[in-house]
Order: C-alpha cells, then sequence, then structure tokens
C-alpha cells in the first residue's frame, strides 16, 4: 500500500495538475480569488505571454523534456512576474528533477500570490505532505478539495489520502479515498487503496466491490493491479479467478516479483 507514496506518485500527483475554507491558511476574499489562476482572464499582453509560457512548459514538463520546461517557467516569470503559475511550473519542475530545495521557493511564491488558486493548493499542499511535512500540506490539500471552483477534487481527495497513509491514519485515508471515488467513479487510483485498505483490514468481500470496479474500467494492465486481485480472490476461495488471474500475468508480467510470488504461493 505505501509503495505509491514514492517519487512516481509524487509526479502523478503534481502532473494531475495539467489531477470550503481551511483554518490557519490564508484564502482569496472573493469568488474570482478561489478560481485557478490559470482560468482567469488575460487582460494584458504580459499576462497573455505569461500564460502562454506556462501552457508550452507543462507540455514539456509532461513530455520529460525539463530543461526546456523550466526554461518556458523563466520567461513566464519574466514576462509577468505576478502570474503564480508560472512559479508553481518552476516549483514543478524542480520538484520532478528531485531538487526539492529548489522547488520550495517557486511553491511559496506561488501560493502568495495566489492562496485561493486550488491547483497551487493541491500541488504544493502533495509536495510538502511527500517531503514529510503532512501537517502543513494536508490543510492545503483539502482546501484545494474543497474549493467550489476546482475541476478536479477528486485529485486532491487522493493526495489527502496518500498524506494520511504517510502519517498511518488509515481510517481518515480511507475517508478520503471515498470522497474521491464518489467525485469521480473513474478514479481508479482511489479505488486501488480502498481494495487494499479493506483487503489489509480483512474485509474481503469490500476489497472484491472495489477490485471489481478497477478490472471494469481498467484499459492498460498494470501488476500491483492484478496481484492485489489474485490475493482478494484466493482469500475469498475463488480458485478458477485466482487461476484466470495468473494466466495474464503470466502473458503479461512474466518477469515481474508479483509473478514469482504467484508461482510460489505466496499470497499473504
Amino acid at each position: 500500500m505505501l509503495n505509491s507514496v514514492r517519487c512516481s506518485v509524487l509526479l502523478l500527483a503534481l502532473f494531475g495538475l495539467l489531477s470550503g475554507c481551511v483554518a490557519g491558511l490564508p484564502i482569496g476574499g472573493d469568488a474570482e480569488s478561489d478560481r485557478p489562476s490559470a482560468e482567469q482572464p488575460a487582460t494584458t499582453a504580459a499576462r497573455r505571454s505569461a500564460k502562454l509560457h506556462v501552457e508550452l512548459g507543462q507540455a514539456y514538463l509532461q513530455s520529460g523534456r525539463n530543461g526546456v520546461a523550466l526554461d518556458e517557467a523563466r520567461a513566464a516569470i519574466a514576462s509577468d512576474s505576478a502570474y503564480a503559475p508560472g512559479y508553481l511550473l518552476q516549483g514543478m519542475v524542480y520538484a520532478a528533477q528531485e531538487q526539492y530545495s529548489q522547488a520550495i521557493p517557486g511553491f511559496e511564491q506561488a501560493s502568495r500570490l495566489a492562496p485561493g488558486d486550488p491547483e497551487i493548493a493541491n500541488a504544493y499542499g502533495w509536495f510538502l505532505c511527500s517531503q514529510g511535512r503532512e501537517s502543513e500540506g494536508l490543510p492545503r490539500i483539502e482546501q484545494a478539495a474543497r474549493n467550489p471552483y476546482y475541476a478536479t477534487p477528486t485529485r486532491a481527495w487522493t493526495n489527502a489520502g496518500l498524506c494520511l497513509l504517510r502519517q498511518k491514519n488509515i481510517p481518515a485515508a480511507e475517508e478520503r479515498f471515498l470522497r474521491a471515488v464518489q467525485t469521480d467513479t473513474a478514479n481508479l487510483q482511489a479505488y486501488y487503496y480502498l481494495a487494499d485498505i479493506a483487503y489489509r483490514s480483512n474485509r474481503d468481500l469490500r476489497a472484491k466491490e472495489w477490485m471489481d470496479q478497477i478490472l471494469k474500467q481498467m484499459k492498460n494492465s498494470n501488476v500491483e493491479i492484478l496481484w492485489l486481485a489474485v490475493r482478494i480472490e484466493n482469500r475469498l476461495g475463488n480458485r478458477s479467478t485466482v487461476a484466470d488471474l495468473g494466466s495474464r500475468m503470466r502473458k503479461e508480467f512474466p518477469g515481474s516479483n508479483e509473478y514469482q510470488y504467484f508461482l510460489q504461493g505466496k499470497f499473504e
């Protein structure tokens, strides 16, 4: 379950951007300030230029061209030093490169410029959680999740669950993952954690329900998902389903550790 709280999930959470009031955090005083900065009208040439550089930088970052993405972040800041997404992009690039100390100033400046922006709150909050600063990051993530202008609150609820897993607060994490799937029934990442939590707490039928949701919707196979499905079905005594899933693992992931565990019968 904790395998996902790694750098790869940090990047997934951050790239999710392109994924009420919380005490102690500054938030915007009006509806406009609580909207994502990237969605607000660009009324000046400088702002339009900065916005274009950020959009290009996000595309470069997603394709792994971090150096060019950083150049675009710097160009955005040079065009309009008050445009928060430029600093957010800068922080995201440094985080992607695992230059965490250099990422912090960008995230902090973005947050100062747009304290009500849910995209910034979610990204910076998860970054803080990933750096062991869960008590600082979680309120920011939940601020984003509760923002009515945030188009994808499911991403923030998932990040909140992951942050709580890092704190080993399993019941609270499960509640956040439930919120994630309630706001988006296609959130397979949240379903996976719900299935895993249920399996580990011996609620096997419930785990199967969550896993069935994943298997119905999953377009690309994932060995960790298949392995969890195998273990759930094995515990329920569904031997034919276990055999079918094992055959699928053999065809798609023959060299994986999970398939070797399957062959050895190491289900628990």
